[in-house]
């Protein structure tokens, strides 16, 4: 059992430290955020996501989970200190490393005994090498210390599964003392004989870019061949259901929708260009896929209109789903943020309810009129767009939703709504690459 400090209590640190304490160690979360500390202290979670309530909770008890904001004091007592601050869009698209180079220097200040410092953060190829230099340089070279590369792959709604099952665990270090630890940090995960591959610092560093940027180019080339099928009259659904039936395809992050968003899609697409820009290489089919995610969000709004024949002043507007996807608070690069921006730019009312966004949201259009549920929301509408795949929305009553709008129109960005249902209730409606009847 390890003494462990996650440095940063956001999404990434505060479901790895949570992870990690219910395999059995000892885990203090810390931030510098004391705010953000006492809330998590009096048990409330700052972010929605499945089962991590429980999972905090299940650790705290047990006393092997707590939070401060003393962040001197969790580097000195961690024998393993990982971590786990943002990394935001700097300019170029780089990524802004100022947050995990000042946990750097405050752990080169505060080391006084050989430890494991390893980063979950989403990091540029080479950061390893300056944090080490930052811990030396602070520390004036007295203490011994290992670096290593442990790269999260966390998925927004189901991350407490991802991290206590996970396809894999990727561990980049220079030495077989630093690899050992992080074996006993994962121990459980070896018992369940969870593939494990260790490699360098480097390529440790590139296997988060690789892997995000694939699943994007994958989701932006399905985008594409829906919008080919809304032109030729095929439907999308049948054609990604006999790709994915090809073994070397597979049928995962083939749904077509309004384009990625979220905290990491677009943020590590612009990252791994701006890298490869430095290296003096070329990455044309990620840069093909952050341009189609960027057009396929505008296509969407452009749908919109031609749905209500390019007149959206004065009408009313509902729109279903805040979040970039189901199952998360999350609007970063939501899809929905250029529907709404478009809607009230020219002149119409918007209505918009998400079941865990809506205050998310209102932080970027104050005004915006936010409800507490889709009957609401749809009331006297003259349009419902559907832009997050919540389940409550897949189940919608479509004649209860017919007698509650205005108008009949409707534009399903997400393809949840059976088209033989939507022309027996008579509804003016469009979708992402599905013909109608």
């Amino acid at each position: 059992m390890k003494n462990i400090a996650v440095i940063g209590t956001g999404y990434v640190g505060l479901v790895s430290g949570a992870g990690i304490s219910d395999f059995g160690h000892n885990v203090v979360c810390a931030d510098i955020d004391k705010n953000k500390i006492k809330h998590l202290q009096n048990g409330e979670i700052p972010i929605y996501e499945p089962g991590l309530q429980e999972l905090v909770n299940r650790n705290v008890q047990s006393a092997r989970l707590s939070f401060s904001s003393d962040v001197n004091k969790s580097i000195e007592d961690a024998d393993v200190i990982f971590i786990a601050v943002g990394t935001p869009e700097g300019e170029n698209g780089a990524s802004d490393l100022t947050a995990v180079l000042d946990v750097a220097r405050a752990i080169g200040k505060n080391l006084n005994s050989y430890k494991v410092i390893c980063t979950k953060s989403t990091v540029p190829i080479g950061t390893g090498a300056k944090i080490s230099k930052i811990i030396n340089e602070t520390s004036n070279n007295l203490l011994e210390f290992d670096y290593v590369s442990n790269p999260e792959f966390l998925r927004e709604g189901s991350a407490v599964k991802d991290f206590l099952w996970p396809d894999r665990v990727i561990i980049g270090a220079s030495n077989v003392r630093a690899f050992d630890i992080m074996k006993n940090v994962y121990r459980p995960l070896y018992i369940n004989e969870t593939p494990v591959i260790e490699t360098t610092i480097e390529t440790a560093e590139l296997i988060k870019y690789a892997s995000n940027a694939f699943l994007s180019v994958k989701i932006s080339y399905m985008n594409e061949i829906a919008n080919m099928c809304d032109e030729i009259g095929a439907d999308v659904h049948v054609v990604s259901k006999a790709m994915g039936i090809d073994g070397r395809i597979s049928p995962k992050f083939l749904h077509p929708g309004p384009g990625f968003g979220g905290s990491c899609f677009p943020k590590d697409t612009k990252a791994l260009v701006s890298m490869a820009e430095k290296y003096g290489t070329n990455l044309n089919v990620v840069e093909s896929a952050i341009t189609a995610n960027q057009l396929q969000k505008e296509r969407m709004v452009k749908k919109l209109f031609k749905l209500l024949n390019n007149d959206v002043k004065g009408k009313t507007i509902a729109v279903l789903g805040l979040a970039f996807k189901a199952q998360t608070d999350d609007v970063r690069e939501s899809p929905s943020i250029n529907i709404i921006d478009a809607l009230i730019n020219n002149g119409a009312n918007v209505k918009a309810f998400d079941p865990a966004a809506n205050d998310n949201m209102k932080k970027l259009f104050e005004d915006l009129d936010t409800y507490m549920s889709w009957e609401e929301t749809v009331k006297d509408a003259d349009c419902v767009v559907i832009m997050t795949e919540w389940n409550e929305f897949r189940g919608i009553d479509l004649s209860k939703l017919k007698e509650l709008v205005k108008h009949p129109n409707l534009l399903d960005c997400r393809n949840i709504l059976k088209i033989d249902d939507l022309e027996k209730q008579g509804f003016n409606y469009d979708n992402v690459g599905r013909k109608k009847r």
